[in-house]
């Protein structure tokens, strides 16, 4: 499967012309949720919760903008895409370069949805703006 094909799987691009490349097409974040409590996970499943996680506002920085930023200290943290996906066959989904580098990270998976992301963000922190571009979807084979 090519980027382009791939892409056509993906809803909701924010600017496809920015986010469709050679490689593959990255996903940009939505919102960003602190945990706040603990999940349960057991052998069966029949016990499964997930952890207690609160919303976090981005705020803007003049009143002009169009985009606020979220202002992550280190710990962990969900988020979640402004896309969607639907694919019969698993896809990769690694952190975007741009966020590594920064020292933050999250899991690299095989997904044919996409699931809310845990984000891993030093203790320097982060700050992160909306809509930014923070994973990478690759065509397996």
């Amino acid at each position: 499967m090519s980027p382009d094909d791939l892409a056509d799987r993906v809803e909701n691009l924010v600017h496809r012309d920015t986010q469709v490349h050679d490689a593959g097409v990255d996903l940009t974040v939505s919102s960003v949720s602190a945990l706040t409590g603990p999940a349960q996970v057991d052998f069966g499943g029949g016990e499964l919760t997930e952890a207690g996680a609160s919303q976090i506002d981005p705020t803007k920085r003049t009143a002009d903008d169009d985009y606020g930023w979220w202002h992550l200290g280190g710990g962990t943290y969900l988020v979640e895409y402004n896309e969607s996906l639907s694919v019969e066959r698993p896809v990769q989904l690694q952190p975007r370069t741009a966020l590594v580098e920064r020292g933050c990270s999250h899991p690299t998976l095989g997904v044919s949805e996409l699931p809310a992301m845990p984000l891993t963000v030093p203790p320097a922190g982060l700050q992160l703006k909306e809509n930014a571009r923070v994973s990478t979807l690759l065509p397996l084979g």
